[in-house]
């Protein structure tokens, strides 16, 4: 206790995991860009439910807008920053908490993606931490409410991995990882950046196929066209990951080897991958969209460009090509502008190679 935590981000997993620090009595300040979310914090704080059986709770909260986060420099400054924000919004929100940050503070990216490098050009590497929050399943219907719609993972998943960028394991990594274990399971890891890139391809898998297509999670796992097209996906993604040097972890509870060898084609690899999803999904409401569709519903700016843009930006660099990631990438891009429309026919009459 007694450190100044400060959330730039309220959304989804910053709401979700901030609102659980606040409940242990934690110094936790909340700064986002969405005034109807920040007001209707500071009147009715900040609530928090579940599609399965956990109980909802309610806490009140300090909430700054953006535009009022110069009143930090009255305060105490902070020691521990989470960015959560979309990866477009990383700098500026590195930017904007720079020089509120203590001497010996920091800031720990809990996003998706790969944006500690962005941070760190900010802040520097030496105040660049990362958390990787994996099959959270949360999303932000409305001001003030952030629901989960799966149940707490507990000792069944380890959903945070905290970690520095350097893979020692430091006090600042296990503050961080006491700091989210109140949401849930959390552990401290000395692999970052394989934590980070297996993270990025079970969303390279899941968020741009939701967001082209305007269907939940479970509505993908049923549609045999569209199931395939994202083992395909997931890859190519794991195939430039490796050849960029990372550790991969297991992906969707999977061996990252029997889902890149199911999207290649090999019958017994895409048997224990479709076994191993088709399980996985029972733990989580089958309405539930993928971050990137509820994005896309909303009318929001994606983040595909750093997702499977990512992919395939990386593959070209090494002599990898990933047409799947490629195909995905334009066709979300064009939903986006409004070109097209979310429709699983996207998907299910493409034809590649």
């Amino acid at each position: 206790m007694g450190r100044k935590i400060a959330f730039v981000g309220a959304g989804a997993v910053g709401g979700y995991a901030g609102a659980h620090m606040v409940q242990a009595g934690e110094d936790v300040t909340f700064i986002d860009p969405w005034p109807a979310h920040v007001e209707h914090m500071r009147k009715h704080g900040l609530r928090v439910t579940h599609a399965m059986k956990e109980p909802e709770f309610t806490v009140p909260v300090r909430a700054l807008h953006v535009t009022d986060a110069q009143q930090l420099a009255k305060e105490k400054p902070v020691d521990i920053a989470f960015v959560c924000m979309k990866s477009y919004d990383t700098a500026w929100a590195a930017m904007l908490i720079r020089q509120y940050l203590a001497p010996d503070g920091y800031v720990v990216s809990l996003q998706n993606c790969m944006n500690e490098e962005t941070i760190a050009g900010v802040v520097g590497w030496g105040k660049t931490l990362g958390c990787i929050a994996s099959s959270i399943t949360v999303n932000l219907p409305e001001p003030g409410l952030v629901h989960r719609g799966a149940a707490k993972h507990g000792a069944k998943h380890i959903v945070f991995r905290a970690g520095e960028v350097h893979g020692r394991i430091t006090p600042r990594a296990e503050e961080v990882c006491r700091l989210v274990a109140y949401s849930d399971s959390a552990k401290v890891t000395d692999n970052l950046w394989g934590e980070r890139w297996s993270k990025l391809v079970a969303n390279v898998m899941q968020n741009g196929l939701s967001a082209c297509t305007g269907l939940g999670g479970g509505d993908m796992l049923k549609n045999d066209a569209i199931r395939n097209f994202s083992t395909r996906l997931g890859s190519e993604a794991i195939r430039v990951g490796q050849a960029l040097g990372y550790q991969l972890e297991d992906i969707l509870h999977l061996p990252p080897e029997t889902i890149a060898r199911a999207g290649e084609g090999d019958e017994q690899a895409l048997r224990a991958s479709d076994e191993q999803r088709f399980k996985d999904s029972g733990h989580t409401s089958s309405s539930q969209r993928p971050s990137m569709g509820q994005d896309m519903q909303k009318g929001r700016r994606t983040e595909i460009e750093f997702l499977n843009g990512m992919v395939v930006r990386e593959g070209e660099k090494l002599g990898l090509p990933c047409r799947a990631n490629a195909v995905l990438t334009d066709i979300v891009k064009r939903v986006e502008r409004g070109e097209l429309q979310d429709d699983p026919r996207h998907i299910t009459e493409l034809r590649l190679n």
